[in-house]
């Protein structure tokens, strides 16, 4: 390798300072985690919940003990994820999955872990929030970082979200607003 590299220098081809970096790389480096520590939820607060993030989207999320699942959507309706995790306190870690609507191909699915932190502002009838984190891959950090609101008097619907990706290009209700099919697909019709 250090044969090759140096040959590469000497061609103009690499410069002499990466030549180090080209023969000393060794190996995946370690994911990068999230720093943070789990403390205790607000007085009140609860995970299951409808959020929103002008960044992210709409997160629909539902806890039961320290198990959670969850599906977001982004605001222009052309991807959807759907991830799964465990909560500990008022920080929740978990994998993801988003998928490009309508998109065929190795590159219409992205995939990491991530972290949500649920936080209370200061001041008097205000809205909980949670902090996200994602990363790709294994990585929890280094994606994306949002903050969405929980919405009020919004009941949680995990069903309002999601698909098969780039499978339910058909058969959904997309005229009702929906991009899922709630009722048992109709036969092919035979040509005329």
């Amino acid at each position: 390798m250090i044969r090759t590299a140096y040959s590469f220098a000497l061609l103009g081809l690499v410069s002499l300072s990466s030549l180090g970096t080209v023969a000393c790389s060794g190996g995946a480096s370690a994911p990068h985690l999230a720093n943070v520590k789990a403390g205790e939820m607000p007085s009140g607060g609860g995970w299951s919940a409808e959020y929103y993030s002008e960044d992210i989207g709409t997160i629909e999320l539902v806890a039961k003990g320290d198990e959670v699942t969850g599906k977001w959507q982004r605001p222009h309706k052309d991807r959807w994820a759907e991830f799964n995790g465990t909560a500990d306190g008022n920080v929740i870690k978990f994998a993801w999955h988003e998928y490009n609507l309508g998109c065929v191909g190795p590159n219409c699915e992205t995939a990491g872990k991530g972290v949500f932190v649920y936080k209370r502002p200061g001041g008097d009838n205000v809205d909980d929030i949670i902090e996200g984190s994602l990363g790709r891959k294994d990585d929890e950090v280094g994606y994306w970082e949002f903050t969405a609101k929980k919405q009020r008097n919004v009941a949680v619907d995990l069903d309002k979200i999601g698909g098969t990706a780039a499978s339910d290009v058909t058969g959904a209700d997309w005229d009702k607003g929906s991009n899922t099919e709630h009722n048992k697909p109709e036969a092919p019709a035979k040509p005329n």
